[in-house]
């Protein structure tokens, strides 16, 4: 199905099963932990071996000689792979560093080695004994150091608007200041994890990872063997927030492992390995420069990015919000990129947006106080309902200002005072902060098969994945409304390379894309039902278990009962994103309280409103935002990975060194959505909506500490540290 036109009434618009507040499908297997997670298909691969990988102990140079004579005489051990005997290698086309290195070594942690034995424990224990002989090579670790230099090959792309110099030049009202914040890692539940099989030639693995295809293909060209003899499922993921979009290095050993041990091999990537071995969110120095009127109307506009990356790596675009946030005639947006030996920095929640307003929306509350204005009022003022740079395209939908005028009255926006440092409670100064939130609609094509048997029961194969975010149910709710079934006569089947290609999961595409592919192979179905049922398909109608048409109705179970019916089709998007810019608005809401005395900071209340096209499933959709909020929360406050930069490593590599948010640091979150449907789209009608949760909320958080203290942080994380030397007087 070809979507190049806006949607027009269908059979989703019923909503009596899309739009409902819905209980994940997937949820009792969660909670009970039968759910079948990569690492623990014993089912599929009995007597499987175990994994452990070797990393690297320098972030750059060569491997002179590895000796494995104790390791291979340890208790247990089956095999060693390295590069010497693991047969040749390719590498994916979104992998930057090799997934198998040696004896050139790229960073720090990068797999050198896989050890296999019986058991884990004594993996782990012969992993130990491999001893490597370095010759290490000098690096360059240091963003800011390289952000100077001219050494390092840089990458420039700049995006003109107007002329901006002469704008700012004679600005009323200037801001010119440097943002930065820190390398992030994903930190997700579940570890990378891989268990792999070979059956004549054939590769079977059982993988955690967000895009079927994109896997596929990768690992089938990295091992130099034919996609078709690769088969990749994933059908239930415990977390990735980007992490797993890519082939990862467990994927590729626990492949070479099983070939090697003629056994199922698995592999779990040790959790201090992760931040170094697999990507994460690039460190950014970004520099904003806004121009305005006394009356705060925008005039000039500049943000510029530096970030850092392994050569062939790509920058964090951190200024595309700013291309389209807010109006101005004249416009500078630039991304520079460093080339540094640290490990591959790419896509984490929200990449680009996330960072880059956490610089931006400071920016933005700074101009507002250089005015006298509130920081809603500027934001109103420069709203736009065209794309700044070609005014031509309209946003297919844009409710910026309804999202911030509903969370500012539900938030009591109001009482808040415009003097920092005006509130306190007991030990506590108390301030409340507000961002804007933006993040680009991405719709990408999307298949899916769906089959009618003799029960009357709707299954639905797709490879598209579940991340934790809700696809099975979101999936059977579609396939439900437009087959007229109850939800529980919907089976969904994810995650396997053997079923229709889809989106798969990310960027928040997924739900409204995948979701999208559905309904083309639906309405394909119901094609095919009327037709076997002798009734006119273009005026057929499903409703309780049947299909309607000329007076007659005839059961769904009656019209299959001889034979299942089966339809595939993908949904394909066509040009309506260079008419329409489709983006996803929202406004975040925070209130902290600060300590007079330590300048430890409590987040009390947050309040996000979000415009994103039709919510699908209100309840997961919840879900989405303040996950997002929470990891907001954690880049503003705690968050980061400390370079090492003499050797070139993150040093707090665990959950014990790298702190993100717990219970006990997120208060209750409030979610609206706005009540809106975008039919330049989908056919859904919806938008993404699991990443809006995160943007912006960086900003807000800090906005918040400061009009609580006056202590303006802009290099994140805003620890106590950054407070405490510019602290309130307590004599109040």
């Amino acid at each position: 199905m070809k979507f190049d036109t806006p949607a027009t009434t269908n059979p989703i618009d019923q909503l009596k099963v899309v739009g409902k507040a819905t209980n994940r499908i997937d949820g009792p297997l969660k909670t009970t932990g039968t759910a079948p997670y990569a690492y623990e298909r014993h089912d599929v691969a009995p007597n499987a071996a175990y994994g452990c990988i070797v990393g690297s102990a320098v972030a750059k140079g060569r491997i002179n000689a590895i000796d494995q004579a104790r390791a291979k005489a340890a208790p247990g051990v089956i095999a060693i792979v390295t590069w010497e005997n693991a047969g040749k290698l390719g590498k994916g086309s979104l992998n930057t560093a090799k997934l198998l290195g040696g004896p050139n070594v790229e960073h720090y942690h990068q797999a050198i080695a896989l050890v296999v034995a019986e058991t884990f424990e004594q993996a782990r224990a012969a992993a130990a004994l491999v001893k490597v002989d370095y010759a290490p090579g000098d690096g360059a670790f240091d963003l800011a150091k390289a952000k100077e230099s001219t050494d390092r090959k840089t990458d420039d792309r700049n995006s003109t608007v107007g002329d901006f110099s002469t704008a700012f030049a004679n600005a009323e009202v200037k801001l010119d200041e440097t943002y930065t914040t820190p390398d992030q890692s994903h930190s997700m539940m579940e570890p990378f994890a891989t268990t792999a099989a070979w059956d004549d030639g054939k590769l079977t693995i059982w993988t955690s990872n967000q895009m079927i295809a994109w896997n596929t293909r990768d690992l089938a060209a990295t091992l130099d063997m034919p996609k078709e003899k690769v088969h990749v499922m994933s059908p239930y993921i415990g977390g990735g927030f980007g992490a797993k979009l890519f082939l990862r290095a467990d994927a590729v050993l626990a492949a070479l492992g099983a070939r090697m041990a003629r056994r199922p091999v698995k592999v779990a990537m040790q959790r201090p390995m992760m931040a170094n071995n697999a990507t994460h969110r690039p460190a950014t120095i970004q520099r904003i420069r806004l121009g305005a009127t006394k009356q705060g109307k925008l005039t000039a506009i500049a943000h510029e990015s530096w970030s850092g990356n392994l050569v062939g790596g790509k920058p964090e675009n951190a200024v595309q919000q700013t291309q389209l946030l807010y109006a101005g005639e004249n416009r500078l947006t630039g991304t520079r990129l460093a080339m540094l030996d640290l490990p591959e920095g790419n896509a984490m929640r929200a990449p680009g947006e996330a960072p880059g307003l956490m610089a931006l929306e400071i920016a933005i509350d700074e101009l507002a106080e250089k005015l006298g204005m509130d920081p809603i009022a500027l934001r109103v003022l420069n709203d736009t309902q065209v794309d700044p740079a070609k005014p031509e395209r309209k946003f297919s939908q844009r409710r910026l200002i309804d999202c911030m005028r509903i969370g500012a009255e539900k938030f009591g926006w109001s009482q808040r005072s415009a003097k920092p440092a005006n509130r306190r409670e007991g030990r506590w100064w108390i301030g409340t902060g507000m961002a804007a939130a933006f993040r680009n609609n991405i719709v990408i094509k999307s298949g899916a098969r769906v089959r009618l048997d003799g029960q009357g029961r709707i299954t639905v194969e797709t490879d598209m994945t579940d991340i934790g975010t809700g696809s099975y149910t979101i999936i059977a709710q579609t396939a439900a409304e437009m087959m007229g079934v109850p939800l529980e006569r919907v089976s969904v089947k994810l995650g396997d390379s053997a079923f229709p290609v889809s989106s798969g999961s990310g960027g928040q595409f997924g739900g409204n894309s995948s979701t999208a592919g559905v309904y083309a192979a639906c309405v394909k179905l119901r094609e095919a039902i009327a037709q076997r049922a002798g009734l006119d398909a273009a005026s057929a109608s499903f409703s309780d278990g049947m299909v309607q048409a000329g007076g007659r109705s005839v059961p769904l179970s009656q019209v299959a009962a001889n034979a299942p019916i089966e339809a595939e089709d993908f949904i394909e998007f066509g040009e309506l994103s260079k008419t329409y810019q489709q983006s996803t608005f929202g406004a975040h809401f925070i209130e902290v309280a600060v300590d007079a005395w330590t300048a430890e900071v409590r987040v009390r209340r947050m309040l996000a409103v979000c415009a994103s096209g039709r919510i699908l499933n209100p309840q997961t959709a919840r879900s989405q935002v303040i996950g997002g909020m929470t990891m907001g929360v954690g880049a503003a406050l705690m968050e980061k990975l400390v370079v090492d930069k003499r050797l070139g490593y993150f040093v707090n590599h665990d959950l014990a060194g790298y702190e993100v948010p717990v219970h006990a640091d997120i208060p209750h979150q409030e979610v609206i959505f706005l009540d809106e449907t975008d039919p330049v789209s989908s056919p859904m009608k919806a938008k993404g909506v699991g990443e809006l949760g995160i943007c912006g909320v960086g900003a807000a958080v800090a906005n918040a500490v400061y009009n609580a203290t006056g202590v303006r942080v802009r290099d994140y994380p805003v620890t106590l540290d950054k407070l405490l030397p510019k602290m309130p007087s307590l004599a109040i």
